[in-house]
């Protein structure tokens, strides 16, 4: 375990951003804080970083006897900011020298970061020149300069394009091997593909949590669809069994749960009725739906 909290709170007069909030981030993994505007998540990461003072609770670093544990936290805002006259090269070689690097060492540590994040060939230039994937990719360098042990990122890929966007997450991907990640998105996709756990957060509480499967198992009702030739071919389906949830098009949904039924069942009903199909299957939530359910209703 690398990082424990209890009951983290935050305050702004009678309005709660963060309320009460509880979990832990294991090492080496990615944990994604997933929850609409206002829930509360650029507040909680800024509280990890310590840019913002808790109201309440507290935050445990394992193995950490220290008194500050900022040198072990790297942070990526949503919109990182950067000095336009200074070069990529100067930039992160400052942030190097103020997360503690020894000043020896801070200028071959940025160069390094900076070829890491595919900006090898952008040392010298001035960062008033860069895209938007370019800065991002420069934001990242120096949270990641002096070798963090966690690694907090706000909407690190929102502003991006696909490929860039790709291109980030492949990075994030690798990094994993030697940092743990929290970040939180809105782009429930990327959280699809590489996160470990999951925290939802709603009006700044933690209102579910734990890897996508165990979420799913929680709240994916599960459900088969059939798609027929055409819509009468479904007609005389749904008039047969009285099965549906919902129909769109030809196509019929079927909450297994509500009908009591399984695949079995409706294939034998299938089969029994000679109905002309196009296609059977067993479906769970997406995370959207999942996102939907737990977050936002």
């Amino acid at each position: 375990m690398l990082l424990h909290v209890e009951q983290l709170t935050k305050a702004f007069g009678d309005e709660k951003a963060a309320n009460q909030l509880s979990f832990e981030l294991t090492k080496h993994t990615s944990t994604a804080l997933i929850g609409p505007n206002g829930a509360g998540k650029t507040t909680t990461l800024s509280m990890l970083a310590g840019l913002v003072t808790p109201t309440g609770g507290k935050i445990t670093f394992q193995e950490e006897k220290r008194q500050d544990n900022r040198e072990l936290i790297g942070f990526l805002p949503q919109y990182p900011k950067f000095f336009p006259w200074m070069t990529a090269l100067e930039f992160t070689e400052m942030a190097a020298r103020l997360s503690g690097i020894p000043a020896r060492k801070s200028k071959v540590e940025a160069q390094k970061t900076l070829e890491f994040v595919g900006l090898g060939n952008a040392l010298s230039k001035k960062t008033m020149t860069f895209s938007g994937g370019m800065k991002q990719r420069l934001g990242l360098a120096q949270a990641i300069v002096h070798k963090p042990k966690l690694l907090l990122l706000d909407e690190p890929v929102s502003a991006l394009d696909p490929v860039g966007r790709r291109e980030i997450m492949n990075l994030l991907k690798e990094l994993q091997q030697e940092v743990t990640i929290l970040y939180s998105t809105h782009i429930l996709n990327d959280a699809e593909e590489m996160t470990d756990k999951l925290l939802f957060l709603r009006e700044g509480e933690l209102v579910e949590q734990g890897t996508l499967e165990d979420v799913r198992n929680r709240h994916a009702n599960p459900r088969i669809v059939i798609e027929f030739i055409n819509d009468s071919e479904l007609q005389r389906f749904v008039n047969q069994t009285l099965w549906y949830t919902t129909i769109k098009g030809p196509k019929l949904s079927i909450d297994i749960e509500k009908e009591s039924i399984n695949m079995s069942g409706v294939l034998s009903a299938l089969y029994g009725g000679d109905f002309q199909i196009r296609k059977v299957e067993q479906q769970t939530a997406s995370l959207e739906e999942i996102f939907m359910k737990v977050a936002v209703m």
